[in-house]
This record gives C-alpha cells, sequence and structure tokens, in this order.
C-alpha cells in the first residue's frame, strides 16, 4: 500500500527517517510530508512510534485527468467505497486543494465527494446509505487535488495522530507534542542521548526547561529517554481499529514489540517554571503520561538562577520561552526576559548546550550570543527559529584564548609582502593624522582608511579601538579575481598588524550597488550586536548580519548639529534607519519626535538604540511606513525634518524612488509639514546629486554639506551632500489631526 504521512513545514527529514526506521520503502518526500510504500505491519509500527508525523493517510486511487468537479463526482462514483464503509457506519470528508483553476471552493470539493459516495453506496446496499458525523466518524476520507492531479485517501491512524492524549490541561501558549519533539530531535541532546543507548559508557545527557509551560517539552524528553513509543499512550483510539482492513492479531505483536522495546530512563529530566499553576499542570501531564518517576518540576525564577542552582557540571536546556506572539506580553518586558535570559546563560550555564525556540527571531538578538546553527520550525502557524548555542567553560575559554594568541604571534611574526607593506605605511600615516584628531575629538569611531591608495580599494572603519568594519568596494571586471582577493588579504593583515586589533574583530564586507530587495536583506542571522559611544551617546552596531553597520559614520557631525537645534522642537526623521538622529533630537531636549521606516527590523533596533539612552516616555513614536505614503496621509506638522533618503528603492505598493529623479517631490512633501520658522534637513548619499533649481526658487535653500563632513572623511567630501531648507513666506499649516489619525497613533505607540 501508499501511505503519505504530513509533517508541518521543514520536518519532513524527520518524518521520513522515522518511516524507514519502521521499515517503509520508496519514501518520496514532498512539501506537506512524505509518501512511501509499506505493509500492514510496517504502518502500524510508523503510527507507534512516530513522533513528528501530524496524520497518516493510505491511498485509495490517483487520477491525473479531472477538469471540473462533475468529472470528479463521477470519477468518485467508480470507485469501491463499499470496500470501506457500509450503511451502520459513520464518515467525515476532509481536503485539501491547490493550485485547481476547476475547484473555487475546496468544502463544495468535498460535498461532491460525499454525494458520490452516498451514491455508490446505496446502489451498493439497496437503497441503505451510511451517515456522515463531522465529530466522530468511524473513518475519515481526505480529498488531495493538486492541479488535475487528485487522491483519494482514508485516513488510517487518526485526526489526532500528533496528541498523544496525556494532556488533560495545559498553560495559555501551548507547544504541540510533535513540535517539542521535533525541537528535541534537533537538540545536540537527542544526540547524546542516541549515543548513550548505542554505549553504555555514555553518561545519558541531563536536560532542563526553564520554561516548562504545560511539561510538554520534558514529557516527549522522557518518553524519548525511556524509548517510549507515543503510540503506547493511546495504543487503543487509532483510526485504523475501525478499518476493515485492520488485523488485530498483528497490531498486538507491534504494541508488544514496542513494549518490549521500553527501557530505563537514566536521564535526569528537569522543568521549570515561574508560574505555580504552569508547574502544577505540569504534573498533572507527567502523571497522564506515566512519566512522574522520570521528570522533575519546579517553581522557579529563571532570571535569578545561580552557579548553585544548575543541576550538572554539562548539560543541555531545551525550551520554549515566551515570545509576545500568542501571550499579551509588553514587548519591553519580553525583551528585558531575553536580555536577562542571555546573562544568566553565559554567566551560569558553561559547558552547556542550548536550544531555544523563538516565534520573534529579533528577540534572539537580545540573548547576545551567537547561535552555533539555527533551524526554522512551525509552532501552531507561528515560523520559529530554533537557535542552538554552545557556551564554553572557563577551562575551553582560557584553551581557546590560548591558542587565539599563538595563532595571532605566528601571524604577526611572519614578514609583510611587499604589498602589505605599503598599505600598512598609509595606514600607520593615517593613525598619526587622523587617529589623533579623531582622539583629541573624544571620537571613538572613525574612518581611518577610504581608498587612499587605488591598489586597495575599500573603506576602513575603527569602531571603539576594538572591532574593524573593512569594506571592499568591488573591483572593476577587468581586473583578475585573484588579484583582488590577494590584495584584500594584504590589506587585512595590515590592519590588524597597524591597529592592532584582533584578526577575529575585523569584518569584511563588499560593498556594490544594492538593488531591491538587496539593499535590505539580512547578510547572515548572528544577531550579535556591540555598543558604539558618540557625543555621550550609546548605539547597537551589528558588524555581521547587514551590509551597514546601524551608524553612518559621516553624518556624525548632522546629528551634533540636530541635537543643537531640538530645543522645545516637534522632530520628523524620515527614512531613520536605526534613528541615532533621532536619539540625538531626544538627548536634544525635543518637544516630541517621530521616527519612520518601512523596515521593522530597523524599527526594532531604533526603540533599541532610544531605550539604550533613556528615551522611553510616549512622546517618541515609531511609523513603520513607506515615507511618501506618510508624508501623503499624515497631517502633523514638525518644527524640524531630517530627511536622508536612499539613492534609490524600490517599495513594495509603489514605483521605484530614485533621489535625483524624485527629490523634487520628496522634499515638496516635507515642506507641507515644516511649521513656519522650521527646518528641513535634507541630505543624500548620491555622489553626482543635483538639486533642481526650482528648489531654490521656492525655499531659502543653504548647503551646509562642508560643515557636515567630519575630519575623517575629508577626503572623500562627497561622502554626502546636505542642506538646511526653509519657506519663503508663511505657510498655510495642516489643520489638526482627525479621529481617525489619532486612534492610528495610539496603534502605532503600541507597536
Amino acid at each position: 500500500m501508499i501511505f503519505f504521512a504530513s509533517a508541518s513545514a521543514n520536518q519532513n527529514d524527520l518524518v521520513e527517517r522515522e518511516a524507514i526506521e519502521a521499515g517503509a520503502t520508496d519514501t518520496n518526500v514532498s512539501s506537506g510530508g512524505v509518501e512511501f510504500s509499506a505493509d500492514l505491519e510496517t504502518a502500524y509500527r510508523f503510527s507507534m512510534w512516530t513522533r513528528s508525523a501530524t496524520r497518516l493517510l493510505v491511498l485509495i486511487h490517483r487520477y491525473d485527468k479531472l477538469e471540473s468537479t462533475d468529472e470528479l463526482y463521477e470519477h468518485s462514483k467508480t470507485l469501491p467505497w463499499e470496500n470501506w464503509l457500509s450503511p451502520e457506519k459513520t464518515f467525515a470528508i476532509t481536503e485539501t486543494v491547490s493550485d485547481c483553476r476547476w475547484i473555487r471552493n475546496s468544502h463544495f470539493a468535498s460535498l461532491r465527494l460525499k454525494d458520490a459516495i452516498v451514491e455508490r453506496c446505496r446502489d451498493n446496499y439497496d437503497g441503505e446509505r451510511p451517515s456522515v458525523d463531522r465529530d466522530n466518524p468511524d473513518i475519515v476520507f481526505h480529498l488531495h487535488v493538486n492541479r488535475n492531479l487528485v487522491s483519494w485517501y482514508v485516513d488510517f491512524a487518526g485526526r489526532d495522530l500528533s496528541h498523544r492524549g496525556y494532556r488533560t490541561s495545559q498553560t495559555q501558549a501551548v507547544m504541540g507534542e510533535f513540535m517539542a519533539a521535533s525541537l528535541l530531535y534537533r537538540s545536540d541532546w537527542y544526540k547524546n542521548l542516541r549515543a548513550s543507548f548505542d554505549d553504555e559508557s555514555v553518561e545519558a545527557p541531563t536536560l532542563l526547561d526553564p520554561f516548562c509551560g504545560s511539561g510538554t517539552i520534558c514529557i516527549e524528553a522522557a518518553l524519548m529517554a525511556s524509548n517510549t513509543a507515543p503510540g503506547l499512550l493511546k495504543a487503543d483510539s487509532f483510526a485504523f481499529t475501525k478499518l476493515p482492513i485492520h488485523k488485530p492479531e498483528l497490531w498486538e505483536k507491534v504494541k508488544t514489540e514496542a513494549q518490549d522495546a521500553q527501557k530505563e530512563c537514566k536521564c535526569r529530566i528537569i522543568g521549570w517554571d515561574i508560574d505555580p499553576r504552569a508547574v502544577e499542570i505540569s504534573n498533572s501531564n507527567a502523571f497522564a503520561a506515566d512519566v512522574t518517576d522520570m521528570v522533575e518540576f519546579e517553581v522557579r525564577d529563571f532570571t535569578k538562577t545561580t552557579r548553585e542552582d544548575v543541576p550538572s557540571q554539562t548539560g543541555y536546556i531545551v525550551t520554549d520561552p515566551p515570545y509576545g506572539v500568542r501571550l499579551d506580553s509588553g514587548s519591553a518586558a519580553i525583551r528585558r526576559l531575553y536580555t536577562k535570559m542571555g546573562e544568566v546563560i553565559c554567566q551560569v550555564f558553561s559547558g552547556w548546550s542550548i536550544a531555544i525556540l523563538c516565534g520573534n527571531s529579533e528577540l534572539l538578538s537580545f540573548i547576545d550570543l551567537k547561535p552555533n546553527r539555527t533551524n526554522t520550525l512551525f509552532n501552531g502557524g507561528i515560523e520559529c527559529q530554533a537557535a542552538h548555542y554552545y557556551i564554553f567553560s572557563e577551562e575551553e575559554r582560557r584553551n581557546m584564548e590560548e591558542k587565539a594568541k599563538e595563532r595571532k604571534a605566528q601571524r604577526l611574526a611572519q614578514p609583510l609582502s611587499p604589498g602589505a607593506q605599503m598599505a600598512a605605511n598609509r595606514l600607520k600615516k593615517n593613525l598619526a593624522t587622523i587617529g589623533e584628531e579623531m582622539k583629541r575629538q573624544g571620537v571613538t569611531s572613525y574612518r581611518l582608511y577610504d581608498a587612499d591608495m587605488p591598489e586597495y580599494s575599500a573603506a576602513i572603519d575603527v569602531y571603539e579601538g576594538k572591532w574593524i568594519n573593512l569594506q571592499e568596494y568591488a573591483a572593476p571586471s577587468s581586473i583578475d579575481p585573484e588579484d583582488a582577493q590577494r590584495r584584500l588579504e594584504e590589506l587585512i593583515l595590515a590592519t590588524e598588524r597597524v591597529t592592532g586589533i584582533d584578526y577575529e574583530n575585523i569584518y569584511v564586507k563588499r560593498r556594490e550597488i544594492q538593488k531591491g530587495a538587496n539593499q535590505y536583506m539580512r547578510r547572515s542571522s548572528s544577531s550579535h550586536y556591540m555598543i558604539a559611544n558618540e557625543n555621550g551617546h550609546k548605539f547597537f552596531v551589528n558588524f555581521a548580519d547587514y551590509l551597514d553597520t546601524g551608524i553612518f559614520l559621516d553624518h556624525r557631525p548632522v546629528r551634533k548639529m540636530i541635537e543643537g537645534m531640538s530645543r522645545d522642537k516637534r522632530f520628523l526623521n524620515l527614512f531613520c534607519y536605526t534613528a541615532t538622529a533621532t536619539v540625538y533630537a531626544a538627548a536634544g531636549g525635543a518637544l516630541s519626535t517621530v521616527s519612520v521606516d518601512t523596515n521593522a527590523n530597523y524599527l526594532d533596533w531604533a526603540m533599541r538604540n532610544m531605550q539604550a539612552n533613556g528615551f522611553n516616555t510616549m512622546n517618541h513614536f515609531f511609523y513603520r511606513d513607506d515615507c511618501l505614503a506618510f508624508l501623503r496621509e499624515n497631517r502633523d506638522v514638525f518644527d524640524l525634518i531630517f530627511c536622508d533618503p536612499p539613492t534609490f528603492s524600490n517599495s513594495k505598493g509603489r514605483g521605484s524612488f530614485d533621489v535625483q529623479r524624485d527629490h523634487g517631490y520628496l522634499i515638496r512633501c516635507c515642506m507641507k509639514h515644516l511649521a513656519n520658522g522650521g527646518t528641513l534637513i535634507f541630505s543624500t548619499n548620491y555622489t553626482r546629486f543635483k538639486m533642481f533649481g526650482e528648489i531654490f526658487e521656492d525655499f531659502i535653500v543653504e548647503d551646509i554639506t562642508d560643515s557636515t563632513i567630519g575630519d575623517d572623511f575629508k577626503r572623500n567630501s562627497k561622502i554626502h551632500q546636505c542642506y538646511l531648507i526653509r519657506h519663503r513666506t508663511a505657510q498655510a499649516q495642516y489643520i489638526e489631526p482627525t479621529k481617525k489619525t489619532v486612534l492610528i497613533r495610539k496603534a502605532v505607540r503600541k507597536f
């Protein structure tokens, strides 16, 4: 027979492995699950042992030439439904339809199939027919349509295959049993568990879930550690026991086989939760699963864990902490939780492996750890990241530091090549001039080098004397790629030698023209942020995940100017990026600030920057919106506007934006929101930018570019252009916000 085991997204490999272990052959992985060939005994064994599949169907028939629901009805009538149904049995139908032009309503397709089944049974049972029971049917049929290919199935194991039956009660936000099992499968804990099964000399691993909720992860771990088949918990409730193909003696054989395979649980499995009610529920569910003696549940606040509380020297955390999607939790509280969680993990759980499932991947950045790997899983329709970490022990850290010192000593002992020495000489000169001037000005993050030599075309930015952001400008196609790579390596070695910043802290990127979504796409997912200081303010910077670091160093004088202009002003920051300018405006005493950007990641970053500098009051607003749409739809008036648009961008729902082509319209939109006596600061990094003459005619325009270029950017005076723009005469201002606008403000404030 041919079976289809459905699975949640990105878990097909787990289901396929379970099918093969059960004895299946000819496995075929598709987007929704795994199809395989199996006899009845293998199907029983798969149903007994699967921890990841959500449903198991057996194929009745497949046909690929249907083109209407009438043809579906007629063809379905030819199938031997009487082999599955008799008049005294009840049935129900489920359906999935994808990319089918001739089915507009999937439920209507089910109705046509139901009619065909009933008519067929009437013809074979002298007018009698089975009845439909959607709640508790004897048999469930499933119709799957993909374009013209139609498959008819019988639900073999039952619609609750993924439910073990031990959850007598649950907390508000709950993880499915199959999801908990899949997370455990992906964890290092499971790898160690399998090793302990195969080799008795391997110590059984300790597992801790510090946010245990209903206890699902711990209970699933106990079932795994005792090699208990999930099907043993509900052996008499499988749908196949009501099917005519069922063979009780064969099912008894599979049950006995599973009972004999059970082992003694040698793992220590611990669940903590701050909520006493959750611990009570966990204990109740463990009792229903008959694993009470294998798990320990305790009321405990994980954020207050000390070294004395850690259950063993090494172990594994596998957990699903709250992430504010299903639970009504304030975003600030959730962020504080993840920040504290990261601190506790780093300080207390050295030598442990950690697996954290999170439905909001940006929250993982607050843990401030770089994951070794990640998996994408779907928990109840929510896309989640399973991030896996290893926390080095003190001894391991010392060994790594010693090895790093040895590698560095070996590198520094090697003479530089002539090219690298030439680059080093230029960097030394720059460090003696630019570096000293920046030190005198109190600037700790600055540009040290900007393609000063054509052979080494790159920009080198120093951050806090700890990190280097080296941006290589893409070489023309005429340059041999091997030569370009050699020169880049020479520049990196010269940078380490001159600055004394470790090779591991030199982050290298290639800067080239970005198009479309690539302008804003994450380059990786390390989510590792550092703090850069500027004029008494703190900003989160990220050297790995994006092309830009989170702060434009060339705008340092512009930001300082904004701080001096903001006292008692209503400030608007368009294309705000990470809102560094907003931080300066708030520090300068702005009456209120509004920051607008289309990118949710940048807005979250912006709010973190504001919070890091103590600006948490309700007069700071963040809008996720297209800036031009915001200017058209919003009615507010501002005293100070900062507009730093991209050179080019595409935004969903509108055409492209080109700063040279469209800056006139953008500036006029800004000026409609600018109060009488107010100032628009317009900046662009487009090196060939020419402002339209009509802007000079209609407004007072002052080119202040020279005064906004810092000493570290003087050799590249075209890094940006900056203008102050004011009204020539009194302008009619927007009226007070409407009721609708006020409601939108409240919603955005909550966001």
